[in-house]
This record gives structure tokens, sequence and C-alpha cells, in this order.
């Protein structure tokens, strides 16, 4: 099995008996082409890939930071229910470094769990170019949700 399909696998054992009340994957990672490339469950990180489509971009010709937040959250937010129990965005900040182009055939976020406080998760996360550049770096925090 490919690391992405075992990303998915695991997600979903971890919902579990609560499956009917989540879409998995949800349909904006489908739409956004994301792939899961690799998982450390011991050091709590993610990464996934997005392609750089022409439909994401801006008027500038570079992907759109909402984008760019879209591939972040569809990161943080699977490693989020790889981790804990399920649980919902609470707040979400980017920081934008460089313009992501057609010509960086793809982004690749890696999303890492930082420390869990009772209820709150806070996560880091950057977005790369395939040769590793950093673009944008992001800041989340999530809130479990009642089990």
């Amino acid at each position: 099995m490919n690391t992405h399909d075992a990303v998915l696998k695991a997600i979903n054992e971890k919902i579990g008996k609560r499956e009917a009340e989540f879409l998995s994957p949800p349909p904006v990672f489908l739409t956004m082409k994301g792939e899961f490339i690799s998982f450390d469950a011991d050091a709590g990180i993610l990464r996934a890939r997005f392609p750089v489509l022409g439909e994401y971009l801006n008027p500038y010709g570079s992907m759109q930071g909402g984008m760019i937040a879209a591939a972040v959250d569809n990161t943080i937010g699977p490693l989020s229910f790889l981790v804990a129990a399920p649980n919902v965005t609470r707040r979400l900040e980017m920081k934008y470094t460089q313009p992501v182009t057609p010509d960086r055939a793809y982004i690749i976020v890696e999303a890492r769990l930082l420390e869990q406080k009772e209820r709150q998760l806070f996560f880091s996360a950057a977005v790369r170019e395939i040769a590793g550049q950093i673009l944008a770096r992001a800041k989340a925090l999530h809130w479990i949700l009642d089990e």
C-alpha cells in the first residue's frame, strides 16, 4: 500500500464508528488533487503535495493565497485526525514569503503537531517548492470536539 492510501486508511480507522459524521477524504482535498507523501506518527508530521494548477492563479499569475492556505488546512486537518480525537480548526495564520508560480509544478506542505494542551492542539506548517525553498509558513490552533 502506498503512503497516500495508508494515511487515508489510518484516518478512517481513527474515525471508527463516527465515519458517518465525516467525509474522508474530504471533497476539497480531492478537488485540489492532494496526495499524502509521508507520515511520521512518532514525530507527528504529515507531508502532502498539491499541484499548482491554472485555476488556482490570481491576477498576478501566482497561486492565490487562499489556495495555499487551503493546501495547508488540507494537510494540518488530516494530521489532526491522526494525532487526536476529531477536532476543528479555530485559527489559521499564514505568512507568505515567495510567490507560488506555475513553473513550480507542486507545492509540498509539511504539517507538524507542536503540542496539545487539554482540548487545544497547536500545529505549524511549512509550504515548500520541490527543491525545498520555503514559500509560506503557517500556525494553527485546533479544538478537540466533545467525544
